[in-house]
């Protein structure tokens, strides 16, 4: 005859166990990622690079107005409106682009015999335009026709001399602003007798230089005409941070 035999644990045994193997369990999830050492830190440094190149500009823009005191607002809009359409037909019939040619401000305002005074004595109109001029040696043309169109009415707020086209600089200047900051890192590395490492980041700062005014005079269309253009340089200048290991 077989006799089955059960082995008989107290419960309070078994429930201990349990909690054991729960914490083992729990030890084990808690030292399974990877462990981060003194020796696993990047060392490195962090630079400042500067380049600048210079170009000749080759564009200049006129900002040029046509300036009306008449009685009414009416007559003094039309009559500004009229010389700065006949200063654009000179213009564009002499070469200039109508597209390099721009309304860049049209006022009409009230005139005051006094500063505390009410009473409107006239209206002044004004009719503002940009004017790009491409090829330098014909910016002296250009100044006497809007002389001769505009007359008396003429003014000359501003010149500026601007490079069109300063794509290839600024890649010369970014090139000059990393040497330069690999430079810089080099040095250190060598200071502190560390090797250069790979670059971590890059980040950049472009600063091209803004056009450049030239002074104008608003006496008389004749002297106005006959001021001479020097385009000079200009300077494009370039910003760039980089970020080295150290090993």
């Amino acid at each position: 005859m077989q006799i089955a035999v059960r082995a008989k644990f107290p419960t309070r045994l078994l429930a201990v166990a349990a909690t054991g193997l729960a914490a083992v369990l729990s030890g084990c999830d808690a030292t399974a990622g990877p462990l981060v050492t003194e020796d696993q830190e990047v060392r490195q440094v962090t630079v400042v690079g500067k380049g600048e190149v210079q170009g000749v500009p080759d564009t200049l823009t006129i900002n040029a107005s046509m300036e009306i005191v008449a009685p009414d607002a009416a007559a003094a809009l039309n009559q500004s409106s009229q010389r700065q359409k006949a200063v654009i037909d000179a213009l564009v019939g002499s070469g200039v682009d109508r597209k390099d040619i721009s309304t860049s401000q049209i006022s009409v305002q009230p005139q005051y015999p006094g500063f505390e005074s009410n009473t409107i004595v006239g209206y002044r109109a004004n009719n503002t335009i940009d004017v790009k001029i491409r090829q330098l040696d014909q910016a002296s043309q250009a100044f006497t026709q809007i002389a001769t169109a505009g007359g008396d009415a003429m003014r000359i707020n501003n010149v500026t001399l601007a490079i069109e086209d300063d794509s290839q600089l600024v890649r010369e200047a970014r090139s000059r602003a990393f040497n330069d900051a690999k430079s810089r890192a080099e040095q250190y590395a060598l200071l502190s007798e560390l090797d250069l490492g790979k670059v971590i980041s890059i980040s950049e700062v472009a600063g091209s230089a803004p056009p450049v005014p030239l002074p104008t005079t608003r006496d008389g269309a004749a002297e106005m005409a006959a001021v001479p253009i020097e385009p000079g340089q200009q300077t494009v200048d370039f910003s760039v941070t980089v970020v080295w290991e150290l090993t």
